[in-house]
């Protein structure tokens, strides 16, 4: 939080993207009793339970609320679900199917989660961020439009051309319910909350500033009328250079920063305030000197300024948990 603020620490505080998952056993042990996935998120007791489990083991300096991006199609009755082996699935939406979109429920259909909030709030100890997030409304429309995820979101880019008026009509309302949810985490007791942009890499110049920065914008600016307190942390990956004003455009406090944005541009975005990242996860499945002669790359660059060590992108599942504490001690080592 003091990061948040634009303070410099030594070393800096980290947690890792998608630090609760598949690359723990006490994480599969957990999901296999929980039965479906979306039962894993929408039931208290295992959410808290998985949120935990990485804090546990390697005391991270934030924990981030188990859950998923899609809980807020899931809310507005897309027949969401996740098959084995074929990832998130849902009823895909057209023209028709927008304008008969609600958006009044979501908060409420989402109590399981925000009752997941509140009890990691009183668990956790009082030196550990607790991070709410949702998905951007981009990422979260080209789930909703194609049905499933794809390589380069073509349905989506390819709908948003063909429909201009209702897919603003969906990115403003994604945008408005999403802002609820996340004021909502952060009075349930969220100390800040991130904004997952996954899929913002694949948009051109034009689209990303319609697309991906204004409702964003939307959101951050409804979250901070409603809590000026809030923190918010933006992570639009595959941006590129269109980092360089994302922050001013969209008003987040820090920005995330995938592994493809080269170190020296990290360093420029830092002046203008905190950044987020940007390990390559591979190198956490590499484990060794890949490992350490990456974390100490970025801590050369960015060490010096506002800081949260992270990941560029999740964890994936094949990291060894031994190279998890690797990293974490070359982290906290660091002078």
């Amino acid at each position: 939080m003091r990061v948040l603020d634009g303070e410099s620490l030594s070393p800096p505080p980290l947690w890792l993207m998608r630090q609760a998952g598949r690359y723990l056993p006490e994480y599969r042990e957990t999901r296999a009793k929980a039965g479906s996935f979306l039962d894993l998120c929408y039931t208290p007791d295992y959410a808290v339970e998985v949120t935990l489990q990485p804090i546990r083991r390697y005391g991270f300096d934030a924990a981030i609320l188990f859950s998923d991006i899609l809980v807020i199609p899931d809310a507005m009755k897309r027949n969401v679900r996740f098959t084995e082996g074929h990832g998130p699935e849902m009823d895909p939406i057209d023209e028709a199917g927008i304008g008969r979109l609600n958006g009044e429920e979501v908060v409420a259909y989402l109590r399981p989660v925000l009752e997941t909030v509140r009890r990691l709030r009183e668990e956790l100890p009082d030196e550990t961020t607790l991070l709410g997030f949702c998905g951007a409304p981009w990422t979260v429309a080209t789930y909703m439009i194609a049905g499933h995820g794809t390589p380069d979101q073509a349905p989506a880019r390819l709908f948003a051309y063909k429909y201009p008026r209702a897919f603003e009509h969906l990115l403003m309302l994604l945008a408005d319910v999403s802002a609820d949810y996340l004021v909502a985490q952060i009075d349930a007791g969220a100390d800040a909350v991130q904004i997952f942009d996954s899929w913002a890499g694949v948009l051109g110049e034009k689209e990303f500033e319609a697309f991906a920065i204004r409702p964003v914008a939307r959101m951050i600016a409804s979250i901070k009328s409603q809590r000026p307190h809030a923190r918010v942390i933006a992570f639009a990956k595959g941006a590129g250079s269109q980092l360089k004003t994302y922050r001013q455009k969209t008003g987040a406090d820090a920005i995330g920063l995938d592994w493809s944005v080269p170190l020296a541009f990290a360093a420029e975005l830092q002046k203008d305030g905190p950044v987020q990242g940007n390990l390559d996860p591979m190198r956490v499945v590499a484990g060794g000197r890949a490992l350490e002669e990456g974390i100490d790359d970025i801590l050369q660059h960015l060490g010096h300024g506002p800081l949260i060590f992270n990941l560029g992108h999740g964890i994936t599942p094949q990291a060894d948990p031994d190279h998890v504490r690797q990293l974490v001690e070359r982290v906290r080592g660091a002078k």
